[in-house]
């Protein structure tokens, strides 16, 4: 893979690291912050729900790590279009049903780094 892939998988991944560490280790403080629209009283009644979806951000953010030390091109780039693909089908439903800033926020770095896969 191009270096310029490579970079913007590692902001991808990275991303999604600081999604797990809010969801599941500061959903009721930085949270808070975050998710402004959401009512206050809601943080500590959703903390397990959100530490497991906190979880699922680790798995997306492990398998992109994954896909930068595969040795084989080939094998690296399926590995890193499965889980950027995964990465922009969550961030389209989620702003479909959560917030549309999510689109941007989490689709659209995603797409940039499995656009630079294809066309570097």
């Amino acid at each position: 893979m191009h270096i310029i892939s490579k970079i913007l998988i590692v902001i991808v991944a990275l991303e999604h690291l600081y999604i797990l560490w809010l969801e599941m280790f500061a959903w009721t403080t930085a949270g808070r912050r975050t998710f402004k629209s959401m009512p206050a009283d809601m943080f500590e009644k959703t903390k397990s729900m959100a530490a497991n979806q906190g979880l699922y951000n680790g798995f997306l953010a492990a398998g992109l790590i994954w896909s930068l030390i595969i040795e084989d091109n080939t094998w690296s780039q399926h590995v890193a279009t499965f889980f950027l693909a995964c990465v922009i089908t969550a961030g389209v439903y989620g702003a479909i049903s959560v917030q549309k800033s999510i689109l941007y926020v989490q689709a659209l770095p995603a797409t940039l780094a499995l656009t630079a896969i294809f066309l570097l």
